[in-house]
């Protein structure tokens, strides 16, 4: 029973015609170390969510959002957090990355605020908690290291029932644990890499313009970086899985 045997569903806010959509499945396939047929996209804004749309699935992804805030939530990601907030406190492993960390900040009772000042967009620095130093899935990651960024929204208070593994001076809650139950969560992008960073970058390239001005913008197309130790966090993720099926099995065998 290897990796090849996982089934995934991702949650997604994008609009109809984002070419970011398919890239973002294939991005997690890819970092995860499936195939692109492992994981199952779910539209946020047209689908209904409920219990089906996690049938057959060992766990749940949720990705980034191209024009969506939990700041400014519209009807559709109000459904989208109350329905994270019920799958993480119900125990199915669950894994959000980005804008999917926000929303499972604010659907476990925490804050997040918009901080356009503090954006981060590109290749940053993030250092290891205390806590993420032991951390059965974060402890292999060097106490700094390189991650992917995108986003001008951030936690500034985390859930009492949440536990802060990363950090950086921008944004001081860089990755979570619910305590006690496998439901991950970072504000960086391990599905990305520097280069597929990059080219989500340039996807969004007006505006970014817009954002941070257009002769700025060009010149952050330079400086993203390799990310390597945190893209292993998904892969560690399925192994996990895979381990905690085998030992699960293991023991129904016993009974």
């Amino acid at each position: 029973m290897g990796r090849d045997s996982l089934r995934f569903c991702l949650l997604q806010a994008r609009n109809p015609g984002d070419l970011v959509r398919e890239e973002e499945c294939q991005a997690f396939a890819d970092r995860l170390g499936v195939q692109r047929e492992a994981i199952q996209g779910v539209d946020v804004l047209s689908q209904e969510l409920g219990p089906h749309v996690l049938e057959g699935a060992d766990a749940l992804l949720v990705g980034g959002a191209g024009e969506y805030s939990v700041c400014t939530p519209t009807p559709e990601i109000h459904n989208l957090m109350d329905f994270l907030g019920g799958v993480a406190e119900d125990g199915l492993p669950v894994f959000a990355s980005c804008f999917g960390f926000q929303c499972l900040v604010v659907a476990l009772g925490g804050e997040v605020i918009h901080d356009a000042e503090g954006a981060e967009v590109g290749s940053s620095e993030v250092s290891l908690t205390e806590a993420g130093s032991r951390d059965p899935l974060f402890s292999f990651l060097p106490p700094r290291f390189v991650a992917q960024q995108g986003h001008k929204d951030r936690a500034s208070r985390l859930p009492e029932a949440t536990v802060c593994l990363a950090e950086n001076q921008n944004s001081p809650y860089q990755a979570l644990r619910v305590k006690g139950r496998p439901v991950f969560a970072t504000q960086f992008h391990p599905e990305l890499t520097g280069s597929t960073n990059r080219q989500r970058f340039e996807r969004y390239i007006e505006h970014y313009g817009e954002v941070f001005g257009v002769n700025r913008a060009r010149r952050m197309l330079e400086e993203f970086q390799p990310s390597p130790e945190a893209s292993g966090l998904l892969e560690r993720f399925a192994d996990w899985l895979v381990n905690e099926r085998a030992q699960d099995g293991s023991e129904q065998a016993e009974q």
